[in-house]
């Protein structure tokens, strides 16, 4: 929520009271919440999830009995402009946005409006892995491959998506989409498949095996100037994709068959995805990169 509590509702309640909500006591946040995140259950079989704030603290919550329990999982420490300690107190930046790995469960990253990206991990509180100078204005989305375990991608308001390998310090591909990119959103069934939305109410389809410059599909999907598109999920099953706006608005669309070649190739795989990937990620690296 904007004033920064987070909160657990059961959908077979016939309510629209919150099973669960955080409190000042249980250590809610002091400013909006923008991201949540279900994770594994923990080791004493507790459900829990994590939450990203501009208050710059990342936290887990564990649903125990019948209130929520909060642990800090890092704090997003602004590096200092200088070396000289000026005695105040710590200056922590404001998280916007966060993923975890699909494989190493330790390991995250987040995204901050200051336009870095932090590699985390939850093994250590007070450092980060890795900071990577992403962006020139605020993150607003970071998604790990499905199934390369190197890549992510990121976008931002400053107009651009981001395609990375996590041991390099610069982008493989930057894409400028000529307005606010507010998601991007991997493809579940092809590693080099993703499409992002735009404050100018559009919505982009990548494939880089297919076009490593330019999106295979713009489409306007709302009017521009008066509504804007900020949310994009793609359907696990079927070559739908479901995309939400400002306004609270949902709908969905379907690909078209250019866009959903994957899905009908016979040689698909994830061991083939990877390694699509890979070929992809050979081309463009350069040893001056890391």
């Amino acid at each position: 929520f904007y004033d920064g509590a987070v909160a657990v509702y059961n959908l077979r309640e016939k309510t629209n009271t919150p099973a669960y909500l955080s409190s000042a006591k249980s250590g809610k946040h002091t400013d909006p919440v923008w991201q949540v995140y279900w994770q594994e259950n923990d080791l004493d079989n507790q459900l829990n999830f994590f939450s990203i704030s501009s208050d710059g603290r990342v936290t887990c919550w564990s649903l125990i009995k019948n209130e929520l329990q909060a642990t800090d999982i890092i704090l997003i420490k602004m590096e200092p402009e200088s070396d000289v300690d000026s005695g105040v107190g710590m200056d922590l930046a404001c998280g916007t946005c966060f993923d975890f790995h699909k494989s190493t469960d330790y390991l995250f990253l987040v995204g901050t409006e200051e336009g870095k990206i932090h590699k985390c991990s939850k093994h250590y509180s007070s450092q980060f892995l890795d900071t990577y100078e992403a962006h020139h204005m605020a993150v607003y989305a970071v998604r790990w491959n499905n199934f390369h375990p190197r890549v992510f991608a990121s976008c931002s308001a400053d107009w651009t998506v981001k395609i990375w390998d996590h041991n390099y310090s610069e982008p493989m591909f930057t894409f400028d989409l000529g307005s606010s990119v507010g998601d991007i959103v991997w493809s579940p069934y092809s590693a080099t498949v993703f499409g992002a939305v735009t404050d100018d109410g559009m919505v982009h389809i990548f494939d880089l095996s297919q076009e490593k410059y330019e999106p295979l599909c713009q489409q306007s999907v709302v009017q521009k100037k008066k509504t804007k598109v900020n949310h994009l999920a793609f359907n696990k099953h079927y070559p739908i994709i479901a995309v939400g706006d400002d306004r609270g608005n949902a709908m969905t669309l379907k690909l078209s068959p250019n866009l959903r070649k994957a899905l009908r190739e016979k040689t698909y795989s994830k061991e083939n995805e990877i390694a699509k990937m890979e070929k992809l990620l050979e081309l463009v690296r350069e040893p001056s990169n890391k």
